[in-house]
């Protein structure tokens, strides 16, 4: 049984792919006529879980339409290139600056690297395979795509990565929003709200392209969002403003400790892990404080790393 598979209306499924643990990464899948795409797929060791879901739902590898990947960063593209060769008739959907790292991901990869070390990388990530340039369609801002006659639309969405697009699917009024939207863990859902912050990893966070990207998208008026950390949204226009008031409290917080010399980096993540324990708190959150931590503990490291580059291009 297939515990990991959360299905919604319209053809909609969250796959947890099990990347480093559950419930941190999704891929989207969307079925129309036993038809697929899959939006965001994790690394190449999440193959098979994707894999399973798919036989689960009974679709053959030969009727897999679409990969999409919202950016390239690994978490959301790095199985890419594995599945389009298990998938023959599918075609690659990707940001145009995103693109030319799909077809030869050797940078991508060196980046990867140079920040976690080769054991790590083969640990989490395993090997990154380059895609055919001749299946790789590059999706401009308002680029239509026709899905088994399911209109799927894609709007350019920078704010936490240049190489961002979100997908507007015009039958469920609902977007996939890659890291737009923000994160928003199931761990932390509690009878009083959901914990939802904006990601703010390096290297290309701006925070006001990130509020005219959610802007764009609250302008569709959608009734979910399907975030890839992690699933389902509802309550698009509260979660929008509760998403704002997360991404302003963590810039408020980096421009409190910007002149905090070598200790900068520690006194933010401490900062950071203070205001989201808060937030946790005011919500009625039960999970121990320890396991909060460390369940926050990688974003919060990423987010800071990602605030500090921005200021200091500021």
């Amino acid at each position: 049984m297939t515990t990991y598979i959360q299905d919604h209306d319209f053809g909609i499924s969250t796959i947890d792919t099990g990347f480093l643990r559950a419930g941190l990464a999704s891929s989207h899948l969307i079925i129309q006529n036993q038809h697929a795409a899959l939006i965001d797929v994790a690394t190449s060791l999440c193959v098979p879980r994707i894999q399973e879901a798919l036989q689960s739902k009974q679709i053959a590898a030969e009727n897999v339409d679409y990969v999409i990947v919202t950016h390239v960063h690994l978490d959301h593209a790095g199985g890419a290139g594995q599945l389009m060769q298990l998938f023959p008739n599918a075609k690659l959907v990707v940001h145009p600056r995103g693109g030319r790292h799909m077809v030869d991901p050797s940078r991508l990869v060196a980046g990867a690297k140079a920040v976690y070390g080769d054991e790590v990388f083969a640990r989490d990530y395993g090997e990154i395979l380059p895609i055919d340039q001749e299946r790789v369609i590059e999706a401009d801002d308002g680029f239509t795509l026709d899905f088994q006659g399911r209109e799927l639309t894609f709007v350019d969405t920078p704010g936490h990565a240049k190489h961002h697009f979100c997908v507007y699917d015009e039958m469920s009024s609902s977007f996939f929003t890659g890291d737009t939207f923000g994160i928003a863990y199931q761990d932390f859902i509690t009878e009083k709200g959901r914990l939802l912050f904006a990601s703010t990893t390096p290297v290309q966070f701006d925070p006001e392209g990130m509020k005219d990207s959610i802007q764009r998208m609250l302008d569709h008026n959608p009734k979910h969002m399907y975030l890839t950390h992690f699933g389902q949204v509802s309550d698009v226009p509260e979660m929008a403003e509760y998403l704002l008031k997360t991404l302003d409290k963590q810039v408020e917080l980096m421009q409190q400790h910007a002149n905090a010399g070598a200790e900068r980096h520690n006194l933010l993540k401490e900062a950071l892990t203070q205001y989201f324990l808060s937030e946790l708190k005011t919500m009625g959150c039960t999970v121990p404080e320890a396991e909060c931590r460390e369940l926050l503990a990688v974003d919060i490291e990423l987010n800071a790393q990602g605030l500090a580059v921005w200021h200091d291009k500021a």
